[in-house]
């Protein structure tokens, strides 16, 4: 091959045939000998003898393609140090860094115009060079065209002046589809000028449950249905804007759709519900018995078992509004605030050995109070995030104190009060959402400018006070250019405050306006999780366009009741338990016996860590020594996962060095099975002679009437002819039976009937 340099202008250059044909090309080069061979570094130019040939630019077409091929994934490319000493960022947020690494780096070997099918980014992906990634393409596919079309004229950009990407859409955003069935997707990329572009073949895809449905592989966007029932979203990534797809495929088999009109209708719920259940033709379990109604709510709303005689009186209660009654009645009992003040703990409670002892409790103190005044949640977010003075007095002053960087405050309140998980864009562009580096500077730039002026940690445990306040200028630096970024909201653009404006109060304005399309919805979220045993959106607090709620109505209607109401988190929890779904029962029939995130019966659910050995403790009538806690306290009044119980870190306490916000896991693991039954803890307080076991034992009360005790004790309920039969024939004359009514209640605590919530 001959090359011949005039001017920076004329050569000969192979065309796509590999045939030696003369060819002007514009660029302007300059030869390099090196000890590996000939170079070239080179700037393009463009002449207008090629304005007809079609226009392939990077950030438009090779980026994406890059994209969609794996090539700037986590695994490859895309990680931190690159492979094999090419880098490119992680799924094409960075242009210029991507250019600079395919144009400029490799000593020109990785394009090379003048040769562009002996560049290394072709050879490479069609396999005739060895390559870790293996084959991505075959010669003369689609994506070898483009990118051989791109390194031949020139390597071009994308020009600044051109209309910019506004958002991308997946078209069906919803198809309905049988097993096996394939249903082709088509993507479009619509630009600020109005134009809309066929990016099909450019897009990335990703499933969220591929044996529901997946991608075929090059399949240009062809969806495969799976061979079983039910969701899956299909995820499609272009230029790092994002569209989903949701694909449903129904149960086999028809219902009547009157059998969905004469579904009993309490509130707005229902309603939703069974819509999305008749989309998948799934039927509802029936209503759960009074008694498994009353534990559950006792244990939803309050954290407790319901006591024996209030389980009968509920039982013989005649009132057709008897289950309104209760939940009014349970919202007003101070057991809640400590119940729901326990469940924020594990989202904010700081680290003792970090914050100090006084602090964490002082926000403890706080936090119940809170929802014992039933603070409304706008308030209780604008104190939090505003919050100056003593962390000694003013207890939401703590998780400034716990997280004194912007850059931790900030990821933890995207994250608790956004359902926005920012971490990730901390160093690269977030791989299913649309946030950036910018998004999380700026975001966290809110917080540059708190202040801390105190004693602090000083020793460690016994923490002195501290005084957290805001500061008239601060600034918080980009992590990759080093620059001073200003405060940013996530649906906004960057904010000039003066020294006068805390930029905090104007961050909590933002959150809490009725406008803000994530604030409501989190909180809905979250409050719905934790009365129907599973959210909407799992993880509770990861809400985004590629993890879509398992009802996308029913999550709008909950947040929009909670705005309109005033933030009120009781009215919703009375909203919710007052809904005929909440009453399902958790045995499933033979159309719902798969579903596990639509609601069309109750899911069980082990109780939580704190619930559960209060449980423990109510049944034998029994209390629990804490360190640094008052006799007979209990543990949902616990201010510090510090206090030793071995009991709560077995069922999922967090753990000690855990940093909030802390999801609490709902596993059941064999050590909690073995705990139950071998604990050297739960056989003493069995055999403790003021136990309850003991005394039921000495007490004038007939075998028959024990028994009935024992199952209003554990269960809530009483015991079938079954049972009954069976325990009375274990018990012994009353003389002799404090052991045998002891192995009774051991035996009753160790089923799952107990410890999970029907």
């Amino acid at each position: 091959m001959e090359y011949r340099i005039r001017g920076g202008w004329g050569m000969f250059m192979p065309d796509r045939n590999h045939k030696n044909r003369p060819s002007r090309f514009p660029f302007q080069t300059i030869l390099i000998l090196t000890g590996l061979g000939l170079c070239f570094a080179w700037a393009p130019c463009f002449a207008a003898e090629h304005a007809d040939q079609p226009t392939v630019t990077f950030e438009s077409d090779i980026q994406p393609l890059l994209t969609r091929l794996g090539c700037n994934a986590g695994a490859c490319h895309g990680k931190s140090r690159g492979q094999n000493g090419f880098a490119l960022s992680l799924l094409g947020f960075d242009s210029d860094f991507d250019y600079t690494a395919l144009a400029r780096e490799g000593r020109g070997r990785r394009v090379f115009p003048p040769a562009a099918e002996e560049s290394l980014l072709l050879r490479k992906a069609v396999g005739q060079v060895p390559h870790g990634g293996g084959k991505r393409f075959d010669i003369g596919s689609p994506p070898y065209e483009q990118i051989y079309a791109w390194i031949r004229y020139g390597l071009p950009r994308t020009p600044a002046d051109a209309p910019t990407l506004v958002r991308v859409v997946a078209e069906p955003a919803s198809c309905s589809l049988i097993p096996k069935q394939q249903f082709p997707l088509k993507v479009f990329a619509e630009y600020s000028d109005g134009r809309r572009r066929d990016v099909t073949e450019a897009s990335a895809y990703q499933s969220n449950d591929r044996t529901i449905a997946a991608i075929v592989p090059a399949g240009d966007g062809v969806i495969q249905a799976g061979a079983i029932p039910g969701e899956a979203a299909i995820m499609v990534r272009y230029m790092n804007h994002i569209a989903v797809c949701a694909v449903t495929i129904p149960l086999p088999g028809h219902v009547p759709e009157e059998l969905y009109d004469r579904l009993p209708r309490n509130n707005q719920i229902d309603d939703l519900v069974w819509k999305k259940l008749k989309l998948l033709g799934t039927l509802p379990s029936e209503l759960a018995s009074d008694s498994t109604f009353h534990r559950r709510a006792y244990i939803r709303v309050i954290g407790r078992l319901p006591t024996p005689d209030e389980t009968r009186h509920y039982l013989a209660d005649q009132n057709p509004d008897k289950k309104q009654v209760l939940i009014d009645q349970l919202l007003d009992r101070p057991e809640y605030g400590d119940f729901w003040a326990n469940k924020w703990a594990d989202l904010l409670r700081p680290n003792p050995y970090r914050a100090g002892i006084k602090s964490v409790w002082n926000l403890d103190a706080w936090l119940k109070e809170a929802f014992r005044q039933n603070m409304p949640y706008d308030q209780f977010a604008r104190e939090l995030l505003t919050a100056q003075g003593s962390t000694w007095r003013n207890g939401a002053t703590v998780i400034f104190r716990d997280r004194p960087e912007p850059i931790e405050i900030g990821a933890s309140v995207s994250q608790l009060f956004l359902g926005v998980r920012l971490e990730c864009a901390k160093c690269h562009h977030h791989p299913f959402e649309v946030w950036s580096q910018d998004d999380f500077f700026g975001f966290a730039s809110f917080f540059s400018r708190v202040g801390h002026k105190g004693e602090g940690l000083s020793p460690p445990i016994s923490g002195g006070e501290e005084i957290i306040f805001t500061t008239n200028s601060g600034q918080l630096n980009h992590g990759r250019t080093g620059l001073p970024v200003p405060p940013k909201t996530l649906t906004g653009l960057p904010l000039t405050l003066g020294p006068e404006v805390d930029p905090r109060e104007v961050l909590a304005a933002w959150m809490t306006e009725t406008s803000n399309p994530y604030f409501s919805r989190v909180m809905a979220n979250r409050i719905w999780t934790e009365v129907m045993g599973r959210g909407l959106v799992d993880p509770v607090d990861d809400i985004r366009a590629t993890n879509p709620p398992s009802n996308e109505a029913l999550l709008d209607y909950l947040a929009a009741e909670f705005r309109q109401h005033g933030y009120d988190i009781k009215k919703l929890i009375r909203t919710i338990t007052r809904s005929h779904v909440f009453q399902l029962s958790s045995l499933p029939n033979e159309r719902n016996v798969s579903d596990i995130k639509n609601f069309s019966r109750y899911y069980r659910q082990r109780m939580r860590a704190e619930v559960l050995l209060d449980a423990v403790n109510d049944v034998l009538a029994v209390e629990e020594d804490f360190t640094a806690m008052p006799p007979g306290s209990r543990a949902m009044q616990l201010w510090t996962h510090r206090a030793s119980s071995l009991f709560l870190d077995t069922f999922g306490r967090p753990d000690l060095n855990q940093d909030p916000p802390c999801e609490r896991s709902t596993e059941s693991t064999t050590p909690q099975v073995l705990h139950l039954m071998n604990s050297p803890a739960l056989n003493r307080k069995l055999g403790i002679d003021h136990a309850r076991p003991a005394k039921l034992a000495a007490s004038d009360l007939s075998n028959l009437d024990l028994v009935e005790e024992a199952y209003l004790l554990v269960y809530s309920r009483f015991p079938n002819s079954e049972e009954r039969q069976q325990a009375l024939s274990f018990l012994p004359e009353k003389a002799m039976r404090r052991a045998a009514v002891e192995d009774l209640f051991w035996a009753l605590l160790n089923t799952p009937e107990f410890s999970f919530l029907d």
